[in-house]
């Protein structure tokens, strides 16, 4: 079959906290009516990230359109959820005109990729491009370095650096799948640090691979969609720590959720978070807040010490008021201490 009788599918990929949920709304307000489905994969037991997809009020994504994939790791899941799902969607009688798809931070790519040439979906769907969303100032900040000399050299200077990080080997899969690199958070790299982040990324992919720097994921659909890269065609071309490898294990990271009634002050939630962050191995917290004497829900979402917080949208009638937040970190948390602080 022609590919342009394929629908697309966007494959939005990136590290936790990195901004791909922020791009992921404004390109459902910027599709000039394009009829959008969303596969949303997400990490913890929340559903953050559908919930703050659905609430964005996008006519031409509705809240149908939107699914959630929260039984595990996309990529490990693909028999059980992935293809099932996509021919759910193909086979909708209103018809869709493209796919986007949100992977979870610990998300391999190039298995997902390898899952569109499964027999029931490759005559009816096509990879249009790989999206990798960078957290600019935590890659300038040097916490995803991926030369192999400069790890080595810290590890021997180090003590606390004396494992490989799989981080930096999902970061590194991450940037050989993509097709497209958005250094997000851009407003927030120093003016002289942009062409160096920019320079060490553009190192480490393809030629053909452009990078473009945004704020608050602030990217057109225009830009996003259309990219034409048929990348379920070319695998070879995209190399994985993991190749070779029949599966892989998540054993390293580990999400809980706190639990707790209506707060007063959300700035002094804010640096509660912040707090605990900096104390634990905490990578990233996301949820929704109930704050005292106000009708709409506080939507908070951050990595390392920064943090934002809005109010997204009105509790539902019926709607259980319960403050939730989905932590998620390396393995060995010590969740009962950031319960303490957090809770405290």
């Amino acid at each position: 079959m022609n590919q342009l009788q394929r629908i697309p599918a966007t494959v939005i990929t990136g590290f936790l906290g990195a901004g791909k949920t922020s791009m992921i709304r404004h390109l459902l307000q910027t599709a000039n009516g394009k009829r959008l489905a969303l596969i949303i994969n997400e990490f913890g037991d929340i559903g953050v990230d559908g919930n703050i997809l659905k609430a964005c009020g996008a006519d031409n994504c509705a809240e149908e359109d939107i699914v959630e994939l929260a039984n595990g790791c996309i990529c490990c899941t693909v028999a059980d959820d992935f293809v099932p799902t996509i021919e759910a969607l193909l086979n909708r009688p209103d018809g869709i005109d493209h796919i986007i798809i949100e992977t979870s931070g610990l998300a391999l790519p190039k298995p997902l990729l390898k899952a569109f040439n499964w027999p029931a979906i490759r005559t009816r769907i096509t990879v249009d491009g790989v999206v990798t969303v960078v957290d600019g100032p935590a890659f300038a900040a040097g916490l995803f370095a991926d030369d192999p000399a400069a790890v080595e050299a810290q590890r021997q200077a180090d003590d606390a650096l004396d494992h490989d990080s799989p981080l930096a080997e999902l970061f590194a899969d991450q940037l050989a799948c993509a097709d497209l690199v958005v250094i997000n958070k851009s407003d927030l790299l120093p003016t002289d640090a942009a062409p160096r982040v920019t320079g060490d990324l553009q190192a480490a992919l393809r030629k053909s691979v452009k990078v473009i720097p945004a704020r608050h994921g602030a990217i057109g659909a225009d830009t996003l969609l259309g990219l034409g890269a048929a990348a379920e065609d070319d695998i070879e071309n995209r190399p994985s720590h993991h190749d070779g490898e029949d599966d892989h294990e998540h054993d390293d990271f580990e999400s809980f959720v706190v639990a707790f009634d209506a707060i007063t002050e959300p700035d002094a939630l804010m640096a509660k978070l912040r707090d605990a962050a900096a104390a634990h191995e905490v990578l990233r917290m996301k949820g929704f807040i109930a704050v005292e004497d106000k009708d709409m829900r506080l939507l908070v979402q951050g990595v390392g010490d920064r943090y934002q917080h809005y109010f997204d949208r009105d509790w539902e009638p019926g709607e259980d008021r319960v403050s939730r937040l989905v932590v998620i970190g390396l393995q060995g948390l010590d969740q009962a201490a950031i319960r303490a602080m957090i809770l405290d």
